[in-house]
């Protein structure tokens, strides 16, 4: 087995800040290119059906082998394979902008959703490697700024590129990123050192099973409404035949992908649930806000934009803040408060859109976005420190698991729910009233957000103060 000694405390702030440009890396890759897509329909004479597999092969290949990579890293090195998949992540890059066709560039896209699992996965198992534990939630938090902050960069920067240099710029942009990352961590992070336990092997057969039924799962949401009835059934036996397969591969496996016996661990599965759960929430207000701010509040793309956009920053400017109030609290009281941040917000948002339009939705979107970024800082914090060395990765791979499978129904379930709001109004006596829709959504996700709550309060109950 592999591990990482310690840093010194006087040498972590400069890791720390390497530690960020990998984590910036794969949420710029997830949202630059989606303002690039109706170029790319036009550079390659393509449909926007076509182009949408640049977005989708990116998502398919980070959630599918994200637990793998995590496991992984565990295994053969945590420096290592990070240096591995952020030189991964800029090849891809600089493939994808000098992709003379639209299936060289999806298959890039395709290869940089591999590094961009690898980056996702390892930043957050090394925090525990680079800093000392009383630090570790100001890391946590920062680490979250910076997704935010690359999340909420992506299109804007993504769109700026494109209108000085043309879509390659894009991707050119990430492949020099992506090199100043590989040198920076081969200049600052510790040398991977052996521990006294030996590998006990990698479970190729685990990770086949779960890519599969992952991949699988992913592409009902994402491939659904295109898809016959039949086809879609077929993917759905398809995800539910090879989940079943893998936890039957896992409880027999000499040295399983994840050991299942973790998930019994109240604090890992709560916490774990929860995300998943609250990860859908915050994806509720990106794939319905357009919706209601443009079509019900009569909007226009740049205001909707700017409204948009007040969530990321809201995140960006939370976390590290939230981070620190964990080192001098503990994790259980930030969870709290942030789970009942996200529920005041989703009432919010039923409530005030209404009688005061834009301020009522905007004041909703930060209360929500708020707690997100304090529930997540505490959240990774409680889980990581509770990791065993060995076993970093894979935990770090199961949260960002949680949060895509979050993110994937979120943009399904909550869409739908906001379309056939009017009329599930109608069916309760309510009445078909304008914007009817965003309250029964959010209605919904007030008590997706209570049940997150009350899983975070039973994976908590019985600890002393120490332990929280």
């Amino acid at each position: 087995m592999l591990e990482i000694a310690l840093a010194p405390e006087r040498a972590y702030g400069p890791r720390l800040a390497a530690l960020s440009l990998a984590m910036l890396l794969p949420s710029l890759g997830t949202s630059i290119t989606n303002v690039a897509l109706p170029t790319l329909a036009r550079a390659f004479d393509a449909t926007m059906a076509d182009v949408q597999w640049v977005v989708i092969s990116y998502l398919l290949a980070a959630t599918s082998l994200i637990v793998g990579v995590g496991r992984l890293g565990d295994l053969v090195g945590r420096r290592r394979l990070l240096l591995t998949g952020m030189a991964l992540f800029s090849a891809a890059s600089a493939v994808g902008g000098l992709a003379p066709g639209l299936s060289i560039l999806i298959a890039a896209r395709a290869v940089q959703g591999i590094g961009g699992a690898v980056m996702m996965t390892l930043t957050v198992a090394m925090v525990g490697d680079l800093v000392p534990k009383d630090r570790t939630g100001s890391a946590m938090g920062l680490l979250g700024t910076i997704s935010a902050v690359g999340t909420a960069l992506g299109p804007t920067a993504g769109g700026a590129l494109i209108a000085a240099w043309g879509w390659p710029s894009v991707f050119a942009v990430m492949a020099a990123m992506g090199a100043v990352a590989v040198l920076a961590g081969g200049a600052l992070f510790p040398a991977d050192v052996r521990s006294a336990r030996q590998s006990t092997g990698f479970d190729l057969p685990g990770l086949a099973l779960l890519a599969l039924s992952l991949g699988a799962f992913s592409g009902i949401f994402t491939l659904g409404s295109r898809m016959s009835g039949p086809a879609l059934l077929a993917l759905s036996v398809m995800s539910a035949l090879g989940f079943a397969a893998f936890v039957l591969t896992e409880n027999r496996a000499p040295a399983p992908l994840v050991r299942l016996g973790l998930l019994r661990e109240r604090v890992l599965g709560t916490g774990l649930a929860s995300l998943m759960l609250v990860s859908a929430i915050v994806m509720a207000t990106l794939v319905v806000g357009p919706f209601y701010l443009g079509g019900i509040l009569g909007l226009d793309p740049v205001g909707t934009g700017m409204v948009m956009s007040v969530g990321p920053a809201v995140a960006a400017v939370t976390g590290v803040p939230a981070g620190r109030l964990v080192d001098r609290l503990g994790a259980f009281p930030v969870i709290v408060a942030g789970l009942l941040s996200v529920v005041t917000g989703c009432l919010m948002l039923t409530a005030l859109p209404g009688p005061f339009g834009v301020g009522g939705y905007t004041a909703g979107l930060v209360v929500i976005t708020f707690g997100y970024a304090m529930f997540q800082a505490a959240n990774t914090t409680a889980i990581m420190q509770r990791a065993a060395q060995d076993q970093r990765g894979v935990t770090s791979a199961l949260l960002g698991l949680s949060r895509n499978i979050g993110l994937i129904c979120g943009a399904s379930a909550m869409a739908a729910l906001y379309a056939a709001g009017p009329r599930l109004a109608v069916a309760f006596g309510f009445g078909e009233a304008e914007g009817s829709g965003l309250g029964i959504t959010f209605a919904v996700a007030a008590c997706v957000a209570g049940v997150a709550l009350g899983a975070a309060l039973w994976g908590h109950a019985g600890r002393s103060p120490a332990e929280r």
